[in-house]
């Protein structure tokens, strides 16, 4: 017969094998929430890119309808182009800086993909200064420049949006490049400076909605 050592008083009376005895359920529960919460953090954050696209837009573009009101060309002036460029450029340094973070080492992506998508910008971006050049030699007029500068631009951004959105499968960068396109083609079809109007409330307004909602989804999920 096997000898058993004498219990210790001052040691707990649990059994050899304690640690084959089951999990505690809250346990369980904690360390699912806690890689719920993991995985919703690496993704791109739907609520920061509406939000930021949204001020730089409502911003910008209000700031080229105000300046317009007052020129005889009916477009906006150097003052009003600086704003616009100034939010938008911090829009755009906001959303590639959170998305490379986001996306960091996502399976499928690569680092030659990431520099493809990156020039595809510069490429895109001197496509279109190069367009409007061709219109202003034309012999364009302001309002026609105005026109087809905004539009091409908002054309590009929101088609690499798109592109950027299915190589990464995430559908908020999809959703705003969807929309910038969409924005943009109904500010064509009317007169300036009613177009800048257009697209600082549908857009920029357009997607301060659509980040509340996200916020709400969020906090529901």
């Amino acid at each position: 017969m096997e000898r058993r050592e004498p219990h210790d008083p001052g040691e707990p009376a649990y059994p050899a094998d304690v640690d084959d005895a089951p999990p505690d359920p809250r346990s369980g529960l904690a360390i699912v929430a806690a890689q719920r919460r993991k995985v919703r953090d690496s993704d791109v954050d739907d609520r920061l890119l509406f939000g930021v696209w949204g001020v730089a837009w409502l911003v910008g573009y209000a700031a080229q309808w105000w300046t317009a009101t007052t020129s005889p060309t009916r477009t906006a002036t150097g003052q009003g182009g600086l704003v616009f460029a100034a939010v938008a450029v911090a829009a755009l340094v906001v959303t590639l800086v959170h998305v490379a973070r986001a996306t960091h080492g996502v399976a499928g992506t690569s680092k030659q993909v990431g520099m493809m998508y990156g020039w595809a910008w510069t490429i895109g971006f001197v496509g279109q200064g190069l367009l409007v050049a061709g219109v202003v030699g034309a012999g364009g007029n302001p309002e026609v420049i105005a026109i087809v500068a905004n539009g091409a631009a908002c054309l590009v951004v929101g088609l690499l949006y798109m592109a950027g959105g299915a190589l990464w499968q995430q559908l908020s960068l999809y959703l705003i490049g969807a929309w910038m396109i969409a924005t943009a083609a109904a500010a064509s079809l009317v007169t300036m400076p009613t177009g800048y109007l257009v697209m600082a409330l549908a857009g920029g307004g357009g997607m301060l909605v659509a980040a509340v909602l996200a916020a709400l989804h969020r906090r529901r999920a």
